[in-house]
């Protein structure tokens, strides 16, 4: 994990605003709002991504038995604000086995979400059909929020998408049968609303899912 900004949309290296741009550039997609570093899970790194952020930043509550809050980041920079968030929570799967939960709020066009699903991005688009029933519902702010499942992601994951409160929300989940989780209708909280409760979060080791999508590899290598 380096402690410089990054792409959203690949983790690459990002150039900061200058002489010639007025904005943060990725090599390979342009303009884009920068990944900043990652913040180990702590009330305090939950203290600057809630913050730093105009999105929400999505969190269980209450977390799933045995689950733990492992990690948080935001996209954005001073000037504009968060405009994605993505918390990782780890915990037992429900078929056994360790899971990872990838929570992401973003607006349009951000490619968070796409990255980590492992999808060409930036936004579902086409790997999204709602034309059916969702496929899972979690409750976010109070409000019954449709998912849907997003083909075309890697077999070691399951993806879901929708919109909570205008903006796209992303749940990611490793390994792929741990995507039952989603059919709880998970608890969502806007951690923007949480007072001094956010301290009674139980708290785990930094989740590597988080740092990268793609496994054995570090945040923007090559």
């Amino acid at each position: 994990m380096r402690g410089e900004p990054s792409c959203p949309k690949c983790g690459g290296r990002v150039r900061a605003p200058g002489l010639f741009s007025d904005s943060w550039q990725c090599a390979v997609h342009g303009t884009v709002h920068p990944l900043q570093p990652v913040l180990p899970p702590s009330v305090e790194g939950l203290g600057v991504a809630v913050h730093r952020t105009r999105v929400p930043v999505w969190m269980p509550w209450p977390l799933p038995l045995g689950w733990l809050f492992t990690g948080v980041a935001t996209a954005g920079d001073d000037r504009s604000g968060g405009r994605a968030t993505v918390v990782a929570c780890s915990g037992p799967g429900p078929l056994g086995g360790a899971g990872d939960l990838l929570l992401i709020a973003e607006e349009l066009g951000v490619g968070l979400g796409a990255w980590y699903a492992g999808i060409d991005g930036p936004d579902p688009g086409a790997f999204l059909n709602v034309s059916g029933p969702p496929h899972a519902k979690v409750i976010a702010a109070g409000r019954p929020t449709p998912l849907w499942h997003v083909s075309g992601s890697p077999e070691d994951r399951a993806v879901f998408a929708g919109e909570a409160r205008g903006l796209w929300l992303w749940a990611v989940v490793w390994p792929e049968q741990s995507g039952l989780l989603m059919y709880d209708e998970l608890v969502l909280t806007d951690l923007r609303d949480v007072g001094a409760e956010v301290e009674l979060l139980p708290m785990g080791a930094l989740s590597p899912r988080i740092l990268s999508p793609e496994p054995n590899r570090g945040k923007g290598a090559s």
